[in-house]
């Protein structure tokens, strides 16, 4: 379990909500929202070997979509941010903070996440492109769709296919890392 994983995860959804609608011009619709936590989460856990967030994922066709955001968007309450609908009935996510607490993310996540605002807050990127470059760039998403598409998607599909099989020697310092996280998991 991650420390502080409610207000950890509020926050990062109010500095998407925030920093995506002031760079982009445009507010943060749900879609837009999945690939930034999804693309936080799994970058991460390639760079750090565990995911910022932990979100628990589903292998939808756009791409990876966080289930239990996803099936509770409209019963969630949050001092951070807020799911309203726009005039055509699209779902976005307002801020309701005017700065979100940041000392809930250590440094490298803080970087990430500005990254990420940086490459996709573009106000001619689609939700669409978004979901395309979920689809590129995570390959836990890929293979779970690939073989049992709607699921949860394992984390450990993220790295090599053979992680199980690998000698301490083998494994990359994100690799030990990972198993540890999940050794320590799955015993919790």
């Amino acid at each position: 379990m991650i420390p502080y994983q409610k207000e950890k995860l509020e926050n990062a959804i109010c500095f998407f909500a925030k920093e995506h609608s002031a760079k982009a011009k445009k507010p943060l619709y749900q879609t837009y929202l999945y690939k930034y936590l999804a693309l936080f989460d799994f970058q991460h856990l390639k760079e750090q070997g565990i995911p910022a967030l932990g979100l628990k994922y589903i292998a939808m066709a756009r791409g990876p979509v966080p289930e239990d955001i996803y099936n509770q968007r409209d019963n969630i309450k949050s001092d951070c941010f807020a799911f309203s609908e726009d005039q055509n009935g699209n779902k976005m996510v307002v801020p309701k903070k005017k700065q979100p607490d940041m000392d809930y993310f250590s440094p490298a996540e803080v970087k990430l996440m500005k990254t990420l605002v940086e490459i996709y807050a573009e106000n001619w990127i689609k939700a669409s492109d978004m979901s395309d470059a979920s689809h590129e760039t995570i390959l836990a998403w890929k293979r779970t769709w690939k073989e049992h598409p709607n699921t949860i998607i394992e984390y450990a599909n993220e790295h090599d296919g053979e992680i199980m099989k690998k000698t301490d020697n083998d494994l990359t310092y994100p690799e030990e890392v990972y198993l540890i996280h999940r050794a320590i998991n799955n015993c919790a």
